[in-house]
């Protein structure tokens, strides 16, 4: 049963204008979200404030693996980690499974391959990326290659959630395969959304949560049974701990030197 009696849109209107208004103030955004008696820890970031970072390795070539690890490393260099998360689907070798792009340079090369098994090859599958212009924005495969974006921080994933307003096609409204699961939009050029649920949900809800709720036309899913994401307001949501596995990219937020 939903938990609200408004029109979809309304509600995803009034939980946009809440967060970016609340943004104002924090740059970064955290609060949980109920739809169809699920629950969602949704995190909203304002790009003109905040400066969105992919890490996977760090200086000696070793993957960072863990949210934990990463947070550490940022202690020791100086930085408070504020918000993380997986950033993808990756292989066996614990690498990115596609496009993963870290400061303007190309870490792992786009994946154009069909027929893979797997979440991944759930087509179309898609790039999250935020551009030289600190401009963000989701689009599929295809897209990516047609566009020639630049970008600064890029990572590949599937299959994509919403492509144009459009639940995918690919997702059954009353499959019996549920699972944790994160994903990431872009409401607007300068802001991205990210969500992970509390509990196992199917593919179609939580797509509907990104167009119905968060008010996205093209959302990508980044990963499923691992998924978490971490703020250091509110710590961890998402999977218990038990079911994480060893990631290998993830997107980050630091806090800048003159807000500490």
């Amino acid at each position: 049963m939903r938990t609200a009696t408004f029109p979809a849109w309304l509600g995803a209107t009034i939980l946009a204008l809440a967060m970016l208004a609340s943004s104002t103030a924090r740059a970064l955004e955290s609060r949980l979200v109920e739809t169809d008696g699920v629950r969602y820890r949704v995190v909203m970031l304002d790009l003109a404030h905040e400066t969105l970072e992919l890490r996977w390795l760090d200086d000696e070539g070793r993957a960072y693996g863990s949210i934990d690890a990463l947070r550490q490393a940022a202690e020791t260099d100086g930085r408070m980690l504020l918000f993380a998360t997986n950033a993808g689907i990756y292989d066996r070798e614990n690498r990115p499974l596609g496009l993963a792009i870290a400061d303007g340079r190309v870490l792992r090369p786009l994946n154009t391959a069909r027929g893979r098994s797997g979440n991944f090859g759930i087509q179309p599958n898609g790039v999250f990326y935020v551009d030289r212009a600190g401009r963000a924005g989701v689009v599929t495969t295809a897209a990516w290659r047609e566009r020639g974006i630049e970008a600064r921080v890029a990572t590949q994933s599937g299959p994509m959630l919403v492509v144009d307003g459009a639940v995918n096609a690919n997702f059954v409204e009353a499959s019996e395969s549920r699972k944790w699961r994160s994903g990431v939009c872009a409401p607007s050029g300068g802001h991205v959304a990210f969500a992970v649920s509390e509990t196992p949900v199917t593919f179609h809800a939580f797509a509907r949560l990104f167009r119905d709720t968060i008010g996205c036309r093209d959302a990508l899913y980044l990963d499923g049974t691992l998924s978490q994401i971490w703020t250091a307001s509110d710590g961890y949501s998402g999977a218990p701990a038990v079911m994480v596995k060893p990631y290998a990219a993830m997107l980050a937020v630091f806090a800048s030197p003159e807000s500490r």
